[in-house]
């Protein structure tokens, strides 16, 4: 029984390191889940790897004459997934979603998973982990219900998994720390691929051969996921560093900023923003009450020029078509406040820090207050 416990060590050591960051560096837990980072492409080549054997179980139950609609099914649904974990290539390509998701999906993504109500998500993704991991193994126990399956044509996960599975699913409905759903998909992703694998390893030589080929290929998978996770991270970071790209992000931080200071003077406030405001610029703008098209006729507008479209204006977008953020940190005695606009920069992922711009990372600072002394200033990272 070698490979169940290596596929099954494999899911709790990774939702071990999880708590154990969510709880002991909080830092280096928030770098590991921003958006495509290596912890979301990892979840995408677990799921792509999972739909690729997927398909190959379908081609090797066509050579014996089935009907392989089941197969077929969890296939086309690991390929979905994958697709919707990065968004289906939005910031591998830089292409600019349709105004629907950018009103409508709060994170301004093209996915569909976002635009559906956040009760039906968790409902879905925790019936799919209950009903597919556990429930049916344990049902598919019961004799004339595994000779009605095997009839039919269902291929349920290997009880050897179903502690895999419920390990995902504890994670995900007991742990409270944020984020955690990012980790729950790598985890359910692992689960997939290793069933997938062990429904299709390759029948050599009696039982013993048997375990050593899943052995050998959850073993193997896992390596290629890190591998591939890790190496598409930073490929993806690589390929999108532009000079004149940064310098018109950092012009458009700069304005927004002003047009931001000079709300708030209209207003006689010394801040539009509250203590631990942090929101996309657009998400912002649509819980204010005061009349946002102020953000989109003053200087923004003008310091993004004529050729940009009218759609990353109205949505806030920076010219790698991902969101511009605003960020308002207090200490607990007040004695030191910061606000600032800013942009994932290039790389299309979050590096600055509660405080400061950072990483590669572009920002524009929008006020300052050191021990209780209070001063605006406008300032780009270094």
């Amino acid at each position: 029984m070698a490979w169940p416990v290596l596929a099954n060590g494999l899911v709790l050591g990774v939702a071990a390191l999880a708590t154990i960051l969510a709880r002991g560096d909080p830092d280096q837990f928030r770098l590991l889940v921003q958006e495509d980072g290596a912890l979301e492409w990892c979840t995408f080549w677990a799921f792509l790897l999972a739909a690729g054997v997927g398909v190959a179980n379908v081609s090797r139950e066509l050579r014996q004459r089935r009907l392989p609609w089941w197969s077929a099914g969890l296939a086309l649904f690991c390929f979905l997934v994958a697709m919707e974990e990065i968004s289906w290539g939005q910031r591998l390509l830089g292409y600019r979603p349709p105004a629907y998701f950018l009103e409508n999906n709060f994170q301004q993504e093209f996915n569909f998973h976002n635009v559906t109500p956040s009760k039906l998500r968790k409902l879905a993704l925790s019936g799919i982990i209950a009903g597919y991991g556990i429930v049916l193994p344990l049902l598919l126990l019961i004799r004339p219900l595994q000779a009605w399956a095997v009839r039919l044509g269902v291929v349920a996960p290997p009880l050897a998994l179903v502690p895999s599975f419920g390990v995902v699913l504890v994670f995900y409905r007991v742990s409270t720390f944020r984020f955690r759903t990012e980790w729950v998909e790598l985890l359910l992703g692992g689960c997939f691929l290793f069933a997938m694998l062990a429904a299709g390893a390759l029948r050599i030589g009696g039982l013993r051969s048997i375990e050593l080929v899943r052995a050998g290929a959850v073993l193997t998978a896992s390596i290629l996921v890190l591998g591939l996770g890790v190496g598409s991270a930073n490929w993806s970071a690589a390929s999108r560093l532009t000079p004149e790209l940064r310098e018109l992000a950092q012009r458009e931080l700069e304005s927004l900023d002003h047009d931001l200071r000079e709300i708030a003077a209209r207003q006689g406030r010394a801040f539009v923003t509250k203590c631990g405001l942090h929101h996309r610029l657009y998400t912002f703008v649509r819980k204010r009450k005061y009349d946002a098209d102020d953000l989109r006729t003053l200087q923004f507008a003008s310091s993004s020029g004529p050729e940009v479209a009218r759609e990353r204006i109205d949505f806030f977008l920076d010219p790698w078509n991902s969101p511009y953020w605003i960020q308002d940190r207090c200490s607990k005695d007040r004695s030191r406040r910061t606000v600032f606009v800013y942009s994932f920069g290039p790389n299309r992922r979050r590096d600055s820090t509660r405080w400061e711009v950072a990483g590669d990372d572009l920002g524009s600072y929008v006020a300052a207050v050191e021990n209780s002394s209070f001063s605006l200033r406008s300032r780009s990272p270094s």
